[in-house]
C-alpha cells in the first residue's frame, strides 16, 4: 500500500513524543525516528500551527491539546469494537470480560461485557486505576521497558494483603507475565476477586489487554491456562482488527 512521507514522517514524530512519555527535545525525537533535524524542524512547524504539539518554556515538545479530542474519540471506538470479543470471553469463561489501556502511568477501563450470573464483578468503565494491582496493568506495565521507572512513579500502594508493594517483586512478576503470556490479579486489587488478562497486541505491541474477572472461587475453577490460551486467541483476533490497514 502506498503511502504519503510527509504524513509517514508526521506520525513518527507524535509517535516518538508519545514514546518519551508526551515530551522530548529535538534530538531525542531525531534518535527515535531517524530524521534529519531539517526534516523535524519543518514537521514540527505544521503541528504546532494545529494544535496537535506544543513547544515547552525549556523549548522542548510535548503531545497538544488537539489530540485531545481524537483520542477521546478513538478511545470509545475500540471500545465499541471490542465489544463482540469481550462477549467471546463471557461466553468462554462465563465471567465478565473488561478491555483496558494505559493512559500514562494509570490504566483506564474502556469496555466491559458483563457475566449473564448475578453474582458477577464490574469494573467501571473510564475507571482509572495504578497498574501494580490489576492482571490488566501487569500486562500494560510487562511491555514497557520504562515499567521500573512508571513503578517508581507511582509508587505501589497496599490495596489488599496480597498486594505487591516493592519494586524488585513487581518486576520478578512482570518477567514471570512475559514468560507464560498472561496475568494475574489474585485479590490484590480487591479481596474475593480474581482475574486473568492477556495482551491485545496492534502488530508487536501491546495496546490494550483483555480480562476476565470474578469470585475467587469460581475462578480458582477454571483451567488457567487453557483458559488464558483460549483468550490470547480472542485477543489475537481483535488486535489483527486494530492492525495498519484495516
Amino acid at each position: 500500500m502506498s503511502t504519503v512521507q510527509s504524513v509517514d514522517r508526521a506520525l513518527d514524530v507524535l509517535e516518538a513524543l508519545a514514546d518519551r512519555g508526551g515530551e522530548a527535545g529535538l534530538s531525542e525525537i531525531a534518535a527515535r525516528t531517524g530524521l534529519p533535524y531539517g526534516t523535524i524542524h519543518r514537521l514540527l512547524r505544521s503541528l504546532l500551527a494545529r494544535g496537535y504539539v506544543r513547544q515547552e518554556s525549556d523549548r522542548r515538545y510535548a503531545l497538544g491539546s488537539a489530540l485531545v479530542r481524537l483520542g477521546g474519540t478513538a478511545e470509545r471506538m475500540v471500545g465499541v469494537w471490542a465489544q463482540p470479543y469481550l462477549e467471546k470471553m463471557v461466553a468462554l469463561s462465563g465471567e465478565t470480560a473488561n478491555l483496558a489501556i494505559m493512559e500514562g502511568d494509570f490504566v483506564i477501563y474502556l469496555a466491559q461485557a458483563a457475566s449473564p450470573r448475578r453474582l458477577r464483578m464490574f469494573a467501571e468503565v473510564g475507571r482509572r486505576v495504578l497498574p501494580h494491582s490489576t492482571a490488566v496493568g501487569k500486562v500494560l506495565l510487562a511491555d514497557r521497558p520504562d515499567a521500573a521507572a512508571v513503578l517508581a512513579r507511582t509508587g505501589l500502594p497496599r490495596r489488599t494483603d496480597h498486594t505487591v508493594t516493592t519494586v524488585e517483586d513487581m518486576l520478578a512478576e512482570l518477567d514471570a507475565v512475559r514468560e507464560r503470556g498472561y496475568a494475574v490479579d489474585l485479590g490484590e486489587e480487591e479481596l474475593g476477586v480474581h482475574c486473568l488478562a492477556v495482551p491485545v497486541r496492534d502488530g508487536g505491541r501491546v495496546v490494550a489487554s483483555m480480562s476476565i474477572s470474578g469470585p475467587a472461587d469460581r475462578i480458582d475453577a477454571l483451567d488457567r491456562d487453557r483458559l488464558a490460551q483460549d483468550m490470547r486467541e480472542i485477543a489475537g483476533e481483535f488486535g489483527a482488527e486494530l492492525g495498519p490497514g484495516r
